[in-house]
C-alpha cells in the first residue's frame, strides 16, 4: 500500500473484531487512503484485518478525542484531507474519491454528506439528510452533520489544534464550529456514510452527557456580550434535543 493523499483513522478497543472488519474493507472500497487503527498496546487485531490497514497505534488512554489525535499525528505528511471513523460505521462505496473531488473543486475547507443509519446486522433504519442548514444549525441547535461522511483539509485540522480532549462526546461540534470559522462547510447530496445505531455507541448511550457538552460549546462560541443571556434559551433547547433523542432511540430499538 502506498501513502496517499486521503487519511483516515479507526479508534478501536479491539472488541468487536466484526464490525472492525466491515468497516476497514468499507473504507478501502470508498477510494485510495492510508488508513490508521489505533488501538489498545495489549490488543492484537486480526491478521486479515490488519493486513489491509497501513499503521497500528498504540492508544494514549486519554479518551477518544485523544485516540484520534494520536492516530492523525501517525499520518504521512503527504495526506491532504483527513477524518475518522467509529470502527461499527462504515463508508459507502467510492465515498472518499466523491468528498476529495468536492474538496478539490470548491473553496470549502470541509465537505460532508449524508448518512445512512444502520442496525447491528447492517439492514437500514433511516437516512440522515441533514443538508446546508446543519451548517448554521451548529450554533443554535443540535449537530446534525454527518460526522462519519465529513472529509476536511488536514492543515485546517492541526491549525485548529486538532479535536479538544476535554470533551468525552461533543469534540465534533467543537471540531465543525472552529472549522467553520475558518472557511465554508459544503454539503454533499450523498449518501458517504453509515452509522450503526446500538446501545454500545458512544453517541447513543452518552446523550445526556453529550447534551451538557454541546450546550457548553455553543454558549463559548457565542460573543462574549450575548453568552450570559443564552440561560433564556439552552435549558429548553437542551431539554428538547434530549427529548427527541429519546423518541428517536425508542423508534430505533422498536425496528
Amino acid at each position: 500500500m502506498t501513502d496517499t493523499a486521503i487519511g483516515i483513522v479507526v479508534p478501536t478497543m479491539g472488541t468487536r473484531n466484526d464490525f472492525l472488519r466491515e468497516c476497514v474493507q468499507s473504507i478501502r472500497a470508498a477510494g485510495q487512503c492510508t488508513i490508521v487503527v489505533v488501538r489498545p498496546a495489549d490488543v492484537v487485531i486480526p491478521s486479515d484485518i490488519a493486513a489491509d490497514v497501513d499503521h497500528q497505534v498504540d492508544d494514549p488512554c486519554t479518551g477518544l478525542a485523544g485516540a484520534i489525535n494520536e492516530g492523525m499525528k501517525a499520518l504521512p505528511e503527504a495526506v491532504e484531507y483527513v477524518n475518522w471513523l467509529g470502527d461499527d460505521d462504515r463508508l459507502t462505496t467510492d465515498a472518499l474519491t466523491i468528498a476529495a473531488d468536492a474538496l478539490t473543486q470548491t473553496d470549502a475547507v470541509c465537505v460532508f454528506g449524508q448518512c445512512r443509519y444502520i442496525n447491528t446486522t447492517g439492514a437500514e433504519l433511516w437516512v440522515n439528510r441533514s443538508g446546508r442548514y446543519a451548517v448554521p444549525l451548529l450554533h443554535a441547535g443540535p449537530q446534525l452533520i454527518p460526522q462519519p461522511g465529513a472529509l476536511y483539509a488536514k492543515s485546517v485540522f492541526i491549525d485548529i489544534g486538532m479535536l479538544n480532549t476535554e470533551y468525552k462526546w461533543a469534540f465534533d461540534l467543537q471540531m465543525f464550529l472552529d472549522l467553520k470559522a475558518r472557511g465554508k462547510l459544503h454539503y454533499i447530496n450523498h449518501v458517504l456514510a453509515e452509522f450503526r445505531w446500538h446501545p454500545d455507541s458512544l453517541s447513543v448511550g452518552g446523550r445526556h452527557g453529550s447534551v451538557t457538552e454541546a450546550s457548553r460549546i455553543r454558549v463559548q462560541h457565542l460573543p462574549r456580550w450575548l453568552r450570559p443571556f443564552s440561560k433564556l434559551w439552552e435549558p429548553a433547547l437542551r431539554r428538547l434535543i434530549l427529548v427527541a433523542g429519546a423518541r428517536m432511540n425508542d423508534r430505533m430499538s422498536r425496528q
